[in-house]
C-alpha cells in the first residue's frame, strides 16, 4: 500500500492507431477517473495531445494521488480495450479499440540555485603562468552543497574574477542537468506510445447500457498486469 499522500503519473496513448483509438483514450480516461474516485483517489489531468475529432486524445498524462495510488496505477498499466462500435465509421465491424497505458516518470522540480549554497575557496593550480601563478592561490574551487557539484576555475589571475566565473559555471551546469533530466522524462513518455500490443488486454471496458457494460464505470474484465522482464 502506498503511503498517504503518495502520487503516480500514468500516460494513456492511442499509439499509431486510428481515430477510434483516440476516442477510446478519452472514454477510458473518464472511466479511470470514475474508478479512482471509488478508491478514494484524486486524478489531475496533465498534458494532453488532442485527436482529430473533438473531445478525443492521442495521449493524456494524469497524476493519481492518494493512499493506494501505486497499486491503482498498476491495475491500469498495460494494453486497455474499449469495446464499442465506431462512432465514426458505421460500416466497420470492428469493436475492439486498443490503448496503451504505462507509468510515467515524474518531472523533477528545477534545481534551485543560491549563492549561499555554494562554498568557494581559493586554491593553487599548476600549468602555465610562471612561478607567481603556482605560488599564489588565485584559482576558485566552488562546491554546490545540495548537489555535490564541484568546479575549479583558474582562467583569470584574480581570485575575484575566477570566483564569479565558478559561480556562473555552477549555475550553467545545474541548468544543463535539469534540461537533460527533462529530455529523459520526455523520451521515457515517448517510448510508451510505441509499446501498444493489440489483443490480450489487461482491462476491457464497455459503455454503460450495453451487455457487459456497467453504469458504475467498472471494468467488464480484468486480469493482472504482466510484469515486464
Amino acid at each position: 500500500m502506498s503511503p498517504a499522500g503518495d502520487h503516480r503519473h500514468l500516460v494513456l496513448s492511442a499509439g499509431r492507431g486510428p481515430q477510434e483509438c483516440a476516442w477510446a483514450v478519452a472514454e477510458l480516461l473518464r472511466r479511470l477517473e470514475a474508478d479512482a474516485g471509488r478508491h478514494g483517489l484524486t486524478v489531475a489531468r496533465g498534458r494532453t495531445v488532442p485527436g482529430d475529432r473533438p473531445g478525443t486524445y492521442r495521449s493524456a498524462l494524469v497524476r493519481v494521488a492518494g493512499d493506494g495510488a501505486d497499486a491503482f496505477v498498476a491495475s491500469w498499466t498495460g494494453t486497455l480495450c474499449w469495446q464499442a462500435h465506431s462512432p465514426y465509421r458505421a460500416g466497420t465491424g470492428r469493436r475492439n479499440w486498443y490503448v496503451v497505458a504505462g507509468p510515467s516518470p515524474s518531472e523533477a522540480a528545477p534545481t534551485r540555485f543560491a549563492e549561499a549554497d555554494v562554498e568557494v575557496v581559493a586554491c593553487r593550480t599548476g600549468g602555465p603562468g610562471g612561478q607567481r601563478r603556482n605560488k599564489v592561490a588565485t584559482a576558485a574551487r566552488a562546491t554546490h552543497r545540495p548537489s555535490g557539484l564541484v568546479v575549479v576555475v583558474d582562467t583569470e589571475r584574480q581570485f575575484s574574477l575566477n570566483r564569479r566565473l565558478a559561480l556562473d559555471l555552477i549555475r550553467r551546469r545545474l541548468a544543463d542537468g535539469d534540461e537533460a533530466a527533462g529530455r529523459a522524462v520526455a523520451a521515457a513518455r515517448r517510448r510508451i506510445h510505441d509499446e501498444l500490443v493489440r489483443g490480450d488486454p489487461v482491462r476491457v471496458e464497455r459503455p454503460a447500457g450495453i451487455p457487459g457494460g456497467s453504469p458504475g464505470g467498472s471494468a467488464a474484465r480484468r486480469r493482472p498486469a504482466r510484469r515486464r522482464p
